[in-house]
């Protein structure tokens, strides 16, 4: 039972505490408990069989945060009873809860935690068998029931946990695009100061004027650049990996490249992967969002309007708009059943950019596919890069339509206004 795990085993970062499930458990078996010792005749040690069925139920209400501690309890109490009662055991069969602690355990232990519980569990099995004189073949059953149990919780367990791991991988994946739009846009500063800086040197022993010109718009190029690279280097600070540790720069959490789903080819495969074809074209921005208007892919029509100063928007928060319109779109025409336009709006004011897609497919039927889809979860971690916000859900004014809404502040992720 101890199989796959190992003493550094990180556990669950996030337990789930207790719920009203919990409690409501606990009010069930409580006088579950009482009832079974009150009107079983053939129970030995009543006052025992009592203590053990009710005293343990509150077990289950730490068994998520302290499971090593709880399964030590449960069981031990349990190895003292079969030792301290000769004959027939004292546990009631309501205590068939028991099982939710290994449970418990494979699901939420942490490191060393899991085999040190296990243990355990396995010395109350073997000690309960001989003491009580537990007929072989109830004992191989009950054996079997808790190593299913067990399994159960460990399947959930690494489940969860690669889980997490793609959806780290989704967010370093929109961190490195949008550090790739950063980078654009301070490439794009950079050349205009060279290009000014050249343009000085050579006017300046005929005309100092044009010169000092020069030196105004190298300094306000500077500034911008100082402020974007600002912003590249908090939107490049990785937040701890699915485990627990840090993540690698430019590679997921797996050790591979952001972007790239591990293949069993890679095994055996030394060669760096080929870059994804969008590496090698230029940031587009808001201007290209009419194009989408122009696509002829099959599906319904689109229909793009844009509105408001769009000309001072930073270019990281142009990317970023045109990404989410263009991937809302996408789903939209794979999605959305019985759909027959998709709205895009576009609109600005002194402080944001908001953009709202829209279309009128069947409520029930314009979601994202539920298995191995994160382009919303992606699409969210670049608003919240830029510092904006991030909506999607069906339309509530009509009962008909999905909806996706992104706010983004005008100057992007602390850039001057």
């Amino acid at each position: 039972m101890e199989a796959g795990y190992s003493g550094d085993e990180p556990g669950s970062r996030h337990p789930p505490a207790r719920v009203w499930r919990d409690w409501a458990l606990v009010g069930v078996l409580v006088p579950a408990a009482v009832l079974e010792v009150l009107l079983r005749a053939d129970l030995p040690w009543r006052p025992v069989a009592l203590a053990i069925g009710v005293g343990l139920v509150p077990t289950l209400l730490w068994r998520r945060t302290r499971p090593l501690l709880m399964v030590a309890i449960a069981f031990g109490t349990g190895i003292v009873a079969s030792l301290a009662t000769p004959g027939e055991s004292p546990q009631p069969h309501v205590t068939v809860y028991f099982l939710l602690l290994p449970y418990a355990l494979a699901r939420w232990g942490e490191g060393r935690a899991v085999p040190a519980g296990l243990a355990i569990v396995a010395a109350a099995v073997v000690v309960s068998a001989f003491a009580d004189q537990v007929p072989a073949g109830d004992g191989a059953g009950g054996f079997a029931v808790l190593v299913a149990t067990v399994a159960v919780g460990a399947a959930f367990r690494f489940r969860a946990r690669a889980r997490a791991r793609e959806l780290e991988q989704v967010k370093l994946v929109e961190r490195e695009r949008l550090a790739r739009d950063l980078h654009d846009t301070v490439a794009h500063h950079v050349s205009a100061i060279a290009i000014r800086a050249q343009a000085g040197l050579v006017t300046a022993p005929t005309r100092p004027d044009a010169a000092v010109e020069a030196l105004r718009v190298i300094e306000t190029e500077a500034r911008r650049t100082l402020a974007e690279m600002r912003a590249m280097v908090r939107v490049l600070r990785q937040p701890d990996g699915a485990d627990g540790q840090p993540a690698r720069p430019g590679r997921g959490p797996s050790g591979e490249p952001p972007g790239r789903t591990p293949g069993p080819r890679d095994a055996a495969s030394d060669q760096p992967p080929a870059p994804l074809p969008e590496d090698l074209a230029p940031s587009p921005g808001i201007a290209d969002v009419e194009r989408l208007a122009d696509d002829d892919r099959a599906g319904p029509p689109v229909e793009v309007r844009v509105a408001g100063e769009l000309g001072r928007v930073a270019p990281p928060v142009a990317a970023a708009i045109y990404r989410l319109a263009q991937e809302s779109v996408t789903n939209a025409r794979r999605h959305a059943r019985g759909a027959t336009r998709i709205e895009v709006d576009v609109t600005a004011d002194e402080t944001a950019v908001r953009l709202r897609v829209r279309d009128d497919g069947h409520a029930g039927a314009a979601q994202p596919a539920p298995a191995g889809g994160y382009g919303l979860l992606g699409m969210r971690e670049r608003a919240h890069l830029l510092g904006g916000t991030f909506e999607a859900g069906p339309v509530q004014d009509s009962g008909r339509g999905w909806a996706v809404t992104a706010v983004l502040p005008r100057t992007g992720p602390g850039a001057p206004a």
